[in-house]
């Protein structure tokens, strides 16, 4: 049982012990997601597709924002009522107190990746007799994703001191997998069929900053463990590599020949959230002058092709109409191909609830719709400019009439869609097509099948 309108079963013994799961939040909790049911399968337990056939349930939660807190409590209560038994884990559970106060009846609660804290937990609420050989291994990790896609997370954590954001608190400081690790799992999700990896963490551009890019031997040769070698191992794999949470720093321009090859995507999921300096000053983000129009120049001059993805804060503390205005400036020259934007909102322990001119928010409301119309003509004027041109488009769902892709340019739940009329075969999710596109919307696309 899966939030996010996400659902595992699995076939279930009458003797079976039986857990749910309820996974809120990012692409990264989704990730620990899929660790937790792993390990579960792996002690003996079944997955429950309801409340009611449960023996007990785990709710990973998130914390990040008020609105995702609230959804969280809310998520913990429904299990309490229809279940009963609930085990709390994610970014909430680093605030236990939070959780205890609202629902005072959860079994335990634990902060994020505490994977043995919980499963000590579970065997202690559902005991569960484990003869030797008597539970079956999973042939492999168990995936909440479709199988033609999977996130790939290649570290934990961020070192950042953003004033807005909490994460750090709750995940701790930049813990960067060893490079080898990743590329096993990553050749391993490939056999089981996967056709796009999505790259995650909190700051992918920083990957190996934490090991001191020390040396690995990857196929008998020695290189650095950076995000450039990861990408470029990866990019072996012949399959789409996307990359997100790609901060702007300088070395990322090292990816764009990568891109203009094809070996990986033609993609950036940056999080620049403003442009003005000031505010980024304030915001406390890495630095004040990384979004300069001079580098997406330089990005786009070596992969013309590229995509970027970006959300932004408006309404922050102090935000003049003259920053603003920068903001929407900005925009409209560096003409990001797919933008969301969130109004800021205070949270709880970070620095930025106790910034001094708070905005209301009636202000926020008023520049956030006036920042998405300024990116809802960008992206119709971007899009227009696919039409009658072949692309191709990976497939992430077959109907009897129509099929549902992506193009290179287009991450799975965030970004558009291309609908195609089906004209019958055998197509399977996964498969890649050339699309002519035969029509632009706002943010999706129309085509047929070349």
């Amino acid at each position: 049982m899966i939030s996010n309108n996400k659902t595992v079963s699995f076939q279930k013994t009458s003797e079976a012990k039986s857990i749910g799961l309820v996974s809120l939040g990012c692409p990264k909790a989704l990730v620990d997601s899929e660790v937790l049911i792993t390990k579960l399968k792996n002690l003996g337990y079944e997955i429950s597709p309801s409340y009611e056939t449960a023996n007990a349930v785990i709710v990973n939660t998130c914390g990040f924002l008020d609105s995702a807190k609230i959804e969280s409590l809310n998520a913990i209560e429904e299990a309490l009522t229809e279940n009963g038994k609930v085990i709390v884990t994610g970014c909430l559970g680093a605030k236990p107190e939070i959780i205890k106060k609202a629902h005072p009846n959860v079994l335990a609660i634990s902060g994020p990746q505490k994977f043995d804290i919980v499963l000590d937990e579970i065997q202690k609420v559902v005991p569960i007799k484990k003869l030797p050989f008597e539970a079956k291994i999973p042939e492999s990790f168990i995936k909440l994703t479709p199988k033609h896609y999977s996130y790939l997370k290649i570290s934990e954590g961020c070192n950042h001191k953003c004033s807005f954001c909490i994460i750090p608190s709750m995940r701790g400081k930049l813990k960067s997998r060893p490079l080898n690790s990743i590329i096993t799992e990553a050749k391993k999700l490939v056999a089981k069929g996967t056709k796009e990896l999505i790259v995650i963490s909190q700051d992918t551009s920083a990957y190996g900053l934490d090991l001191g890019y020390e040396e690995t031997n990857e196929n008998g040769k020695n290189i650095k463990t950076d995000i450039f070698n990861l990408a470029d191992h990866l990019g072996n794999l012949d399959i789409w590599i996307r990359l997100h949470y790609i901060y702007p720093y300088p070395h990322v321009e090292k990816l764009m020949p990568l891109m203009a090859n094809k070996k990986i995507l033609p993609y950036l999921d940056v999080p620049f959230q403003h442009a003005h300096p000031d505010v980024l000053k304030r915001m406390a983000r890495p630095s004040s002058k990384v979004h300069d129009l001079e580098q997406l120049n330089k990005w786009r001059s070596v992969c013309p092709d590229i995509a970027i993805r970006s959300t932004f804060i408006v309404g922050f503390p102090g935000e003049t109409e003259e920053e603003f205005e920068y903001l929407l400036d900005w925009l409209d020259i560096a003409k990001i191909d797919r933008v969301g934007c969130f109004k800021y909102e205070n949270v709880e322990g970070a620095r930025a609830q106790c910034l001094k001119n708070q905005i209301p928010e009636d202000i926020k409301n008023e520049r956030f719709h006036r920042f998405m119309s300024k990116a809802t003509a960008i992206s119709e004027q971007k899009l227009k400019e696919k039409v009658h041109k072949n692309i191709p488009c990976i497939i992430d769902k077959v109907e009897e009439k129509f099929l549902f892709c992506r193009t290179q340019w287009d991450a799975p739940e965030v970004d558009g869609i291309v609908k195609v009329p089906n004209p019958g075969g055998t197509f399977q999710p996964g498969d890649i097509l050339n699309v002519n596109i035969t029509k632009s919307l706002v943010y999706d696309l129309e085509g047929k099948v070349c």
